[in-house]
């Protein structure tokens, strides 16, 4: 008879392609915002300290692990500790999103920015996932994660979360070569970052280029493609990388070649189109429609899930998510719906 798979087991299998007894599962942000026991915490400490004291970090990372057995942890964190640490320090705001204390104004700015000391500025994260690693042992899987060097910038060049994130893009189309002194910077910094998590025992990483989609389909490899390409190629392959690209569906070529194991597909595409673009050595993860959990049912968001899982069925290398983040609203009933239905997949 054969031993059953552990959760760290089938994820690993399932990002290499290979066999395995159903899809593993985690859904991104699974960590935060929708769970009560988050929001306890969330009354003590703010976003900030939750992330950089390791201890802390841990207990909001094994939270959601506890309350429903996903296959997969990731580690709860920021994408913009890569700028912090660069020296672009950020908070969130009390009215909600993203404050940082200036903006990427000029070349000037950008040649402030250090790598020098990203790794040891983000020693509080290594802590993390080493207590994680020894915490989750070989039954669950491990992830850690970065944004891409353009979503970053960004960010960077706003100084704040806003509706419409421009002056990277207007910087990219004006002043190429100035972009491309902060994208070679944040590039460097995202590569000794996500050594640096490696070297923790982690099982994969996800690069979140989540402005991706702001690019037109030409512009997309120059000011995006080829910096995550980058970071890629310079962790040469020892772990498995997740690239989840969002609304870059004119460019999955470009995506295909990346060098990432694994190919994020976000809520607006279709599995069964993607199924038959992707090479079958790349696998796939995705993408139940985050807003399916907070308003819809628990019968539906069950039989959503069932078709999701049928239309992957017997394409190796499928693992379970949302197609984007868990939103804060989402109902714990229909979280609790979808992973009994994974679970119970044959």
């Amino acid at each position: 008879m054969n031993t059953p798979l552990t959760a760290r087991e089938r994820f690993n299998c399932a990002a290499k392609c290979q066999k395995v007894d159903r899809p593993p599962m985690w859904l991104m942000r699974q960590a935060g915002r929708a769970l009560p026991e988050y929001r306890k915490l969330k009354e003590t400490y703010t976003f900030v300290q939750l992330v950089q004291n390791p201890e802390l970090a841990v207990e909001v990372t094994l939270q959601p692990v506890r309350r429903f057995g996903f296959d997969a942890a990731i580690l709860f964190s920021d994408i913009l500790v890569i700028p912090e640490a660069m020296g672009q320090t950020y908070h969130f705001k009390e009215t909600g999103g993203v404050q940082m204390d200036f903006a990427i104004r000029s070349q000037a700015d950008i040649e402030k920015l250090s790598v020098d000391r990203v790794v040891e500025r983000l020693n509080y994260v290594d802590s993390a996932l080493r207590i994680l690693r020894r915490e989750l042992g070989n039954n669950t899987a491990l992830l850690g994660f970065t944004g891409s060097p353009w979503t970053l910038a960004t960010f960077m060049m706003e100084g704040a979360s806003v509706p419409k994130y421009s002056r990277a893009l207007q910087l990219f189309r004006e002043a190429p070569q100035t972009y491309y002194l902060l994208a070679e910077k944040l590039t460097a910094a995202v590569t000794a970052y996500l050594r640096m998590q490696m070297a923790t025992g982690i099982d994969a990483l996800q690069i979140f280029d989540s402005h991706g989609g702001h690019l037109a389909a030409t512009e997309f490899q120059e000011a995006s493609g080829r910096w995550t390409n980058e970071v890629i190629a310079n962790l040469g392959g020892k772990v498995p990388v997740i690239n989840f690209s969002l609304g870059t569906h004119g460019n999955w070529p470009d995506l295909i070649r990346s060098g990432a194991q694994v190919i994020g597909i976000d809520w607006q595409t279709s599995l069964a189109e993607v199924r038959d673009i992707i090479p079958p050595h790349i696998a796939l993860q995705g993408n139940l429609s985050p807003t399916m959990l907070a308003e819809s049912t628990p019968e539906i968001v069950a039989a959503e899930t069932q078709k999701t899982l049928e239309i992957m069925r017997g394409r190796p290398g499928h693992i379970f998510n949302l197609g984007h983040g868990l939103t804060p609203g989402a109902k714990l009933e229909n979280i609790t719906a979808l992973v009994e239905t994974v679970k119970s997949f044959k």
